[in-house]
């Protein structure tokens, strides 16, 4: 785990961590084996690309909101297997393997709340956290939508 000395090193690793994420998705795109797919995971990606840019205005006026909403967790990911990106990756697959990795960030981030007594880390971390779930909502209900209801 890093070691965080204050905030601008948490948006800074929070930053990075955002940018890998568009980098994968872009990756996925262009690896996609036809044009739905590949569309897929440009709107991925500028998800990932909206969420980096308000982390930076964080980082960049020293301000951040902190929402009370409460998202919705559908647990799919719970029960689905992860997914090893292939060029040949189904639509399913993608979905499985967006909400598998917007699951891992958002217990990263959880988990990192608990590493401070800071508040206004503990903050910052938990509103990572909030927005890493309203990623996994949509890709579940997206999972739910074209995957489930088609079984």
């Amino acid at each position: 785990m890093a070691d965080f000395k204050n905030i601008n090193d948490i948006l800074d690793f929070a930053i990075k961590r955002e940018q890998e994420a568009v980098d994968f998705y872009t990756n996925l795109s262009s690896k996609a084996r036809n044009e739905e797919m590949k569309e897929v995971f440009k709107e991925f990606a500028m998800e990932e690309v909206k969420h980096k840019a308000r982390l930076q205005k964080i980082k960049d006026e020293g301000i951040f909101e902190i929402s009370e909403e409460k998202v919705l967790d559908l647990k799919i990911s719970d029960y689905t297997d992860n997914v090893t990106p292939s060029p040949e990756l189904s639509y399913e697959e993608a979905l499985r393997l967006a909400m598998n990795k917007e699951k891992a960030a958002y217990k990263l981030y959880m988990k990192l709340s608990t590493k401070t007594d800071n508040q206004n880390l503990k903050e910052v971390f938990l509103s990572l956290a909030q927005e890493e779930s309203k990623h996994k909502l949509r890709f579940e209900i997206e999972y739910d939508e074209y995957v489930l209801r088609e079984n």
